[in-house]
């Protein structure tokens, strides 16, 4: 039972060590692009994977990449990259502007918040 449990756990290690080194040290940028010709094939998405994977070298690494495509209000995508591939990127024609996701807060949550009664 004990040894059991060390090889489960020798495993879990392993595969977390994994993971974490399986990204290379990628985060989430946002690729602002022009807006795809029309009846290019397959729609913006399509568009999108064909541009990432110029970079990435493969159409299954660049939807492994992939986190959103933007179809409506923006042409573009955000997708999971290393600093090296963000400079390449970068260079491709239709890219416009590659930048870091950014996570604003909005609402400074409800400890900042108080009531008011009986006013």
């Amino acid at each position: 039972m004990k040894r059991s449990l060390i090889v489960v756990l020798v495993f879990f290690t392993l595969s977390v060590l994994a993971s974490a080194a399986g990204d290379g040290g990628a985060d989430v940028y946002i690729v602002y692009m022009e807006p795809p010709l029309e009846g290019d094939k397959g729609g913006p998405e399509a568009y999108h994977i064909r541009t990432l994977a110029s970079v990435l070298g493969s159409e299954e690494a660049a939807r492994e990449a992939l986190v959103y495509s933007y179809k409506h209000a923006a042409s573009g995508f955000s997708a999971k990259l290393t600093p090296k591939q963000v400079s390449e990127l970068s260079k491709q024609p239709g890219v416009l502007q590659v930048v870091p996701e950014r996570v604003y807060q909005l609402d400074p949550g409800p400890e900042r918040l108080r009531r008011i009664d009986n006013m």
